[in-house]
C-alpha cells in the first residue's frame, strides 16, 4: 500500500451494512475504494459551490420538531437569510419527525454556510443541500 494512508470510521451497525450493500450494488472491489470515490466527489462539489457562483438548489431537512432550539434556530435563520429563500415547503412526517424543504438562491457560499448551520445542530437527524444550478440573473414570473 505504497503511498496510501490508512484511517479508521467508526459507524453505527446499520450503517456498515447498508453502506456493504451500496458497495456490491456499486461493484466496488473494496470499501476503500467506495470511499475514496466518496471522498473525491466530496471535494470536487465543494470545489465548485465554494466559487462564489449564484447558484440555484434546495435543502432538505429531517429534524425532531420537538426540539424547541431546532424550530427556534430554523425560523431565526430563515428571517435572517430571506433574501436565498424561495420557498418553504413543512411535512409532519410521524408524532416525532417533521421534513423541512426550503428552495434556495444566491451564493454558493453563503448557502452552503446556511445549510452547514442547520445540518450540524442537534435534533436534525438528516439534512442535504442540493446544488441544482446556476441561477439566472433575472426573474421570470408564471402567469
Amino acid at each position: 500500500m505504497r503511498g496510501v494512508q490508512r484511517f479508521s470510521v467508526s459507524v453505527e451497525p446499520e450503517l456498515l451494512r447498508e453502506f456493504d450493500r451500496y458497495c456490491k450494488r456499486h461493484r466496488f472491489a473494496t470499501r476503500s475504494e467506495a470511499v475514496r470515490q466518496a471522498i473525491r466527489e466530496l471535494l470536487t462539489r465543494e470545489a465548485w459551490e465554494t466559487s462564489g457562483r449564484r447558484v440555484v438548489g434546495t435543502l432538505t431537512l429531517v429534524y425532531e420538531h420537538e426540539r424547541a432550539q431546532v424550530r427556534d434556530r430554523l425560523l431565526e435563520l430563515q428571517h435572517e437569510n430571506a433574501d436565498l429563500i424561495v420557498s418553504v415547503l413543512h411535512v409532519h412526517l410521524s408524532h416525532e419527525l417533521c421534513l423541512e424543504v426550503l428552495v434556495l438562491r444566491g451564493e454558493a457560499g453563503r448557502l452552503r454556510a446556511v445549510a452547514n448551520e442547520l445540518k450540524g445542530m442537534k435534533g436534525v437527524r438528516k439534512g442535504e443541500l442540493v446544488f441544482a444550478g446556476v441561477a439566472e440573473d433575472h426573474h421570470h414570473h408564471h402567469g
